[in-house]
């Protein structure tokens, strides 16, 4: 199984914290010299006007159920990244921009110090035992991107243990490095590795590669000693990659709307043209996934829409032969399998079991199902991690992460029922914990633990024992002092009396709790996605600045469990954005700050959130930053040619359908914006994003400025070459954090005068 990954979700979810894609989606080409020119022109007229720039209206009539829509930027949209007048235009919201932001560039570029020098650049993950190597990553001093590096275990030292250390110094293994990030990027405006695959001999790196931000990749299979090449790239797949023993890959490429619907197997040396197709899924509400059994004996390709999930199983000791049923396809029912000797692993989830349970099945009799952990209704079953003599369960109760170890008994043994888990102890009252790779035939689980005031934290445990050694705390310099800071967790009431829980940081020696006191909320509340309160270190420089920091774990998430999900979707969407106002609401009533302090921010569907919220409840905030953000629902959803559109009519609603057609309408942001005053607003995109279309947060940008009947701002960025991630640099991401900050703190009346 996938690890499960910080503030993450796995699957393909167009508006998410993750995903995959492919067609060919291009980066603009040079302007010519008229639209420079224009730009130009643009730039020096709004220098000297401090006027944003006004899109042009080009009527564009849409009718359905007797119900007409005008759209007077849909031409803003253009499939190809090379009109002319788009690219223009996105050109004079940029300049724009940078215009009304020139004046807090002393204070951004303070920030972007603050947040780099709290990072030790020069620095090394925490080592990761495979065979007979230990693998890292290692950042150098002044580096934009990472090394991919290895040594040797020294002889003597085979036995993994809590108390395992790689050595480094004299007469130690050398350091080799297999991969160097920064010398791939060079002459490279973006860089993505989206995967990085050793093959099980640790002879041979498998990995994909991004240049452009479209999340459409390129396969380079190399010598992890030498560097050389073997055999020719594979081009136009996605990220999911997997080794079926020392010489054959198996990959998932997509379809013409960008949907992962076919698995190949791949022959080291041969030519791609020749790949055998494992299984081509054609239920356009389904899309592929490919993960790898903890044992390594076998992978694992998965089916899924947004409620069913079945898969096959490939035995990668034997791949010519093809792939295997295991679950078979049964709507409303999830399974996510693993394996350990004679038996399959398998959680399940449906309607009934929507919390989930885990059965096991023989490996020859796979429909003899039976439960080893039944289903609660209190308790939701995240994911589960096997070992040779242990099963890791990561659960959810009342909204917080826990991680409970069974043993299990010898292979060949009859399983029962798992009894008498040890649960891990947290120490913050809000925190966020997720899996690391760990050996299999071990007894030693990683983990990584951080909360909004402890820097990620990895640690060993010992599942034998119980004890846990903490391999490597995140450096964090600049004076950092966890003292200094105070997590909370509080409960807002909804409308419909439901709690919601939010996750409170800040500095206790700066705030006064009395209502004067800025601060930002985040909300995100889609896909099932949980957004646990993890440790950012940008973030240290708000709430050094006085600010307090939240997170609403509202509806539509997933951490009070499936059924939070479920009444956060389709027709119960509206309780997303009703369970932020709320939040919003009980943090002024209860002094944590005041509307003209209180600060919004969401990315991609936390976007949707930001956007909806603005127009229901435009009084309540002073500020909002809205990232990459799906506010044209309505329109996107109603065109299957878009990318993901129709995997996601289970999340959203099928518009095509007059029910959700209406009631999606009444909340789709571009649908929604009026003659009202708004807050300070700042909307960001990717020209490249194949998620949101650059498009929409462009087109709310337009109707907003032709609408809104204030002098607030409204700032527009637009990255011209990167995608849904924005830029891939690690320091060029913070200068992104620092303008973003510089932007909110201009909002709040916070910019120093200059001088001081």
């Amino acid at each position: 199984m996938k690890p499960l990954q910080q503030n993450g979700i796995f699957g393909l979810v167009r508006r998410s914290l993750v995903l995959f894609l492919p067609v060919v989606l291009l980066s603009p080409p040079p302007p010519s010299v008229a639209s420079l020119r224009h730009f130009r022109s643009a730039a020096a007229t709004m220098s000297n006007s401090h006027s944003p720039p006004v899109a042009k209206k080009v009527e564009h009539k849409m009718e359905l159920f007797g119900d007409v829509r005008i759209d007077n930027y849909y031409w803003l949209r253009d499939d190809s990244r090379k009109n002319s007048d788009v690219i223009s235009y996105l050109q004079q919201e940029n300049a724009y921009t940078e215009l009304v932001m020139s004046g807090t560039k002393q204070v951004e570029e303070q920030i972007y110090a603050e947040i780099r020098g709290r990072i030790k650049e020069d620095d090394i993950s925490v080592p990761e035992r495979k065979g007979s190597y230990y693998y890292y990553e290692r950042t150098l001093q002044g580096k934009e991107y990472v090394q991919y590096c290895r040594r040797f275990v020294p002889r003597g030292e085979e036995s993994l243990s809590v108390h395992d250390t790689m050595p480094t110094g004299p007469g130690a293994p050398p350091e080799h490095v297999i991969l160097d990030e920064n010398v791939k990027a060079q002459n490279q405006s973006y860089y993505s590795i989206g995967a990085f695959e050793v093959s099980p001999n640790n002879k041979l790196v498998a990995y994909a590669e991004d240049t452009k931000g479209d999340e459409i990749y390129t396969v380079y299979i190399i010598d992890a000693e030498t560097g050389a090449s073997v055999g020719k790239p594979l081009v136009g797949v996605t990220s999911y990659l997997n080794w079926a023993g020392d010489d054959a890959l198996v990959y998932i490429t997509m379809d013409e709307i960008l949907r992962p619907d076919k698995a190949w197997l791949h022959k080291l040396e041969t030519e791609q043209s020749t790949d055998t197709c494992l299984y081509h899924e054609k239920d356009d509400m389904f899309s592929l996934d490919l993960q790898a059994t903890e044992s390594k004996k076998y992978l694992f390709i998965a089916s899924e829409s947004k409620f069913t999930r079945f898969n096959f199983y490939l035995d990668v000791s034997r791949p010519q032969d093809g792939i295997v049923v295991l679950t078979p396809r049964v709507d409303g029912v999830d399974t996510f399998p693993s394996h350990r000797g004679n038996h399959f692993f398998i959680r399940r989830r449906s309607a009934e079991i929507f919390n989930s349970e885990v059965v096991a099945c023989p490996l020859d009799n796979t429909s003899a199902t039976e439960v080893i952990l039944p289903h609660r209704e209190s308790v939701k079953i995240q994911d589960i991690q096997l070992f040779l003599n242990h099963i890791v369960v990561f659960e959810r109760e009342d909204g917080l992460p826990k991680i409970v170890v069974y043993s299990l008994p010898d292979i060949g043994e009859p399983l029962k029922s798992l009894e008498g888990g040890r649960a891990v102890d947290f120490t913050d009252a809000t925190y966020s914990v997720y899996l690391s790779d760990s050996e299999f035939s071990s007894s030693i689980l990683r983990f990584c633990y951080s909360s909004m005031r402890t820097p990620p934290s990895t640690y060993d445990y010992d599942m034998k024992t119980g004890v846990s050694i903490l391999k490597k705390v995140e450096a964090v310099l600049g004076g950092f002092d966890i003292t200094k800071y105070v997590t909370e967790r509080k409960w807002a009431t909804a409308l419909d009396g439901t709690k919601v829980p939010l996750s409170i940081a800040y500095r206790k020696d700066l705030v006064k709790l009395d209502g004067s006191d800025p601060l930002l909320l985040y909300g995100y509340g889609s896909y099932e996605a949980c957004v646990d309160p993890s440790f950012k270190g940008s973030r240290i420089s708000l709430l050094d600045r006085g600010f307090i920091y939240v997170i609403a774990h509202i509806r539509g998430g997933g951490e009070m469990g499936r059924q939070w999900y479920e009444n956060g979707k389709l027709m119960k969407k509206k309780n997303t954005f009703t369970d932020f106002i709320a939040s919003a609401e009980y943090l002024i009533e209860n002094k944590y700050c005041s509307k003209e302090k209180l600060c919004i921010n969401g990315r991609s569907a936390g976007g949707l959130l930001i956007g909806a919220v603005l127009n229901m409840r435009p009084d309540l905030f002073k500020a909002a930053v809205a990232g990459v953000p799906f506010v044209d629902v309505l329109t996107t959803m109603l065109d299957p040619t878009i990318p993901l559109t129709t995997s996601e009519w289970e999340e959203w609603g099928d518009p095509r359908k007059e029910e959700f057609y209406f009631y999606m309408k009444s909340y789709s942001p571009v649908d929604n914006v009026k003659a009202q005053d708004y807050p300070d607003i700042l909307v960001t995109a990717g020209l490249n994003d194949p998620r949101v279309l650059y498009s929409e947060p462009a087109k709310f940008v337009a109707k907003l400025r032709d609408m809104k009947t204030d002098h607030n701002l409204l700032l527009f960025k637009c990255e011209l070459g990167a995608g849904h991630f924005s830029k891939s640099g690690r320091f060029e991401k913070l200068q992104e954090d620092a303008f973003t900050y510089a932007f909110i703190l201009k909002s709040v009346n916070m910019i120093p005068a200059l001088g001081n």
